[in-house]
This record gives C-alpha cells, structure tokens and sequence, in this order.
C-alpha cells in the first residue's frame, strides 16, 4: 500500500505545482494585457495630443495667414521723440525736401464725430506709406494724442525694402478739433500673388478713394496709395518726399534724425509734416492758433491750393 500511496502523494504534489504554476501563468497574461491596454491608451491619448496641437497650430496659422500681420506695439522712446519735437524744429525746416503737395477737390465735406476727417489708406507692404506715416503721425500730434501705434517694415521684394515705420492698425487718435481715420488694408506678409488682407476700409472710405484718389489729378493709377482725405477739401496720394532717405534706417535711427533739422531725414519728413499740418489748419480755421500760425507751418501753406 506504501507505493501506490506515495505515488498518489507525488502525484497530488504535481498537480497543486501545475496549479499553482497555471495560476502564475495567468496572472502574467493577464498583466501583459494591461500593459498592452495601458500601452494602445497612451498611443491613442499622443495621438489626440498631436492632433489637437496640429489644430491649435492651423488655427494660429490660418488667423496669421489671414492677417499676416508682423506689427508690434512700436518703442514709447521712439513715439515720444517723433511727436514731442520742439516748434523751434519743425520751423527751421519749412517746406524741407517735400515733393509732393495736396490738391483741391470739389466734393461734400469728408467729417466724423462733428469734426473734419482726415483719412489715410495705405498698406503696410508699401513702402511710399512707411514713408508718409513718419510726416503724418508727427502732423497730426500738433492736434491730438496717438495710442497704440504700431512699428512695421515695408516688404522686403518691393523698393526701398524694409523701410522701418508705425503702423495705423489698431492705433486711435484723439483730438477735439479733427478726426482721424487709418486704414492699412494689407500687411507685409506675402500671400498669393499679392500680401495678406488686414483693415477692411468702410463703404464710404473706399469710394471717397475711388472717387477723389491721385488717378483724378496726377494720371496715377485708381486706388493709389498712400492716400490721404483732408476733410473733402484736399487729397494727397503717394509720399510727399523721398522714401530712400530712410534707407537701411532703424525707427531710432530716424527719430534721432528728425531732432537734427539739418538733416536729409527732417527735412524730408518735416517737410511734409509742415505740408500736412497746414493742410489740417485750413480745416480747423486754423486752430490752435499756435500751430497753424508757426513760421514752418505758414512756409507749407504757400504750397497750397488757395481754400
């Protein structure tokens, strides 16, 4: 009886072992499926991730793509100089180097807010606007307070690339005796055969260009820009001075220059910021009297058309 009983004893042995072992077994299969789990989980969440990431970026891209905007909120330091400049500055230089004059138009009077408007269209891309903006943002602060003004380049494919210069979108002007409308319809940023769409100008801002741009008065094509409105009483299209004096200039660099009234920069942009504020003095009756009434800007008023 002793053999066949440890033969049974070996043999109960054996089975609880491959029990036991069927067991280990199974709690690793089932282990290794976790890992798989957790595994196809993580893959699935990274592929999510990317993918919503991929959107995030598309999305960013795609708002940039529609606006293409490479503006900046330009330095203070460089606002403060253009538009601070003492009046003993602005006067030595007169009329400077402008080349280009406002003519006179017969049509309805160009207001906003009760006050004369004054409208600018133009495009970051041109370089004949880098140029106006300089003359333009120093005019109009005899009249008012600038914010939010922005630093831009003209297109780097175009002349004169990368002019430095401000930027009117998203800029606001504020003064009680005009109002200031600038529109920068494209930015610098290549898109197509052309540059990405930025300030869409309102129903009656593009047809007082259509209707009172440079084409009527100098041949120039319809929609010339730089254009500027004074109030439907004058238009200026085009830069009023010489826009390679800017050439290879940082915005320091030409706000330094400005301060120098001897210097080609001044006399080209005061020049034609004397222009443009005598054209604004014929709007306001002349007011304030201490601007319309300064030597520089009395020497710009003879260039003008008689009011």
């Amino acid at each position: 009886m002793a053999g066949p009983a440890k033969r049974e004893s070996r043999a109960r042995v054996q089975r609880e072992r491959e029990a036991r072992l069927a067991e280990v077994r199974a709690a690793q299969a089932r282990a290794e499926r976790a890992r798989k789990v957790r595994l196809a989980l993580a893959g699935s969440l990274g592929v999510l991730l990317v993918i919503g990431i991929l959107v995030v970026v598309r999305v960013v891209s795609g708002s940039n793509a529609g606006t293409g905007t490479v503006t900046s909120a330009a330095d203070a330091t460089v606002v403060a100089a253009v538009t601070e400049l003492p009046v003993a500055t602005t006067d030595a230089v007169g009329v400077g180097t402008a080349n280009q004059f406002p003519r006179s138009v017969d049509a309805p009077a160009l207001t906003a807010d009760g006050k004369p408007k004054v409208l600018y269209i133009g495009a970051e891309y041109c370089p004949f606007c880098a140029a106006q903006r300089w003359a333009v943002v120093q005019a109009l602060s005899r009249f008012g307070t600038w914010s939010g003004l922005g630093s831009t380049q003209s297109a780097t494919r175009d002349v004169f690339p990368a002019t430095k210069t401000f930027s009117f979108h998203g800029a606001t002007f504020a003064s009680d005796v005009i109002s200031f409308t600038g529109v920068e319809t494209e930015t610098n940023q290549p898109s197509g055969s052309g540059y990405a769409k930025l300030d869409a100008p309102t129903a009656d801002d593009q047809k007082t260009l259509q209707d009172w741009d440079k084409s009527k008065y100098t041949g120039g094509p319809d929609g010339a820009i730089p254009f500027i409105d004074f109030g439907g009483k004058y238009v200026l299209a085009g830069s009023s001075y010489d826009p390679g004096l800017l050439k290879d200039l940082t915005m320091a660099d030409i706000a330094s220059a400005m301060k120098d009234p001897t210097s080609p920069v001044a006399k080209g942009v005061l020049g034609a910021a004397n222009v443009i504020t005598a054209s604004v003095c014929r709007l306001t009756d002349q007011k304030p009297a201490e601007v319309c009434t300064a030597p520089g800007v009395t020497a710009a008023a003879a260039k003008l058309p008689a009011s």
